[in-house]
């Protein structure tokens, strides 16, 4: 099931990279209400974490469809200096929200989880 999954979202792998890229760059500099609470103490952190992993996911799918070697690695390179240059625009375009080295962090461990995912994905499959 997921591999056809896959396969469907490879047709229209660069439209849902950029829907996506576009939603969370809104999402991260438009002033939003509250964000979803799960009272854990760190919710926002949760959210970044799920973010760029389903992020890293989509631009490797899109890497991997135009046949760029080393998919993974140039995914999680990209999607990590985008979290970072949009905490930066936060810091220097918005008076409600701020540069968190935090957030950064999330958006990086939800990268790297995605790639572990991605490469463990990839053994299996040649198996």
């Amino acid at each position: 099931m997921i591999t056809k999954l896959l396969s469907t979202l490879k047709k229209w792998a660069l439209p849902i990279v950029v829907l996506y890229t576009i939603g969370i760059t809104i999402g991260s500099l438009v002033h939003i209400g509250g964000i979803p609470n799960l009272n854990s103490g760190f919710d926002d952190k949760i959210f970044h974490f799920i973010a760029y992993t389903v992020f890293t996911i989509l631009v490797y799918n899109y890497c991997s469809t135009i046949q760029i070697t080393s998919a993974i690695l140039i995914s999680a390179v990209i999607v990590i200096i985008y979290g970072i240059i949009i905490e930066a625009l936060q810091y220097g375009l918005t008076s409600y929200r701020t540069f968190d080295i935090f957030d950064a962090l999330a958006n990086a461990l939800g990268v790297c989880f995605a790639a572990m995912m991605l490469k463990i994905r990839n053994k299996l499959k040649l198996k």
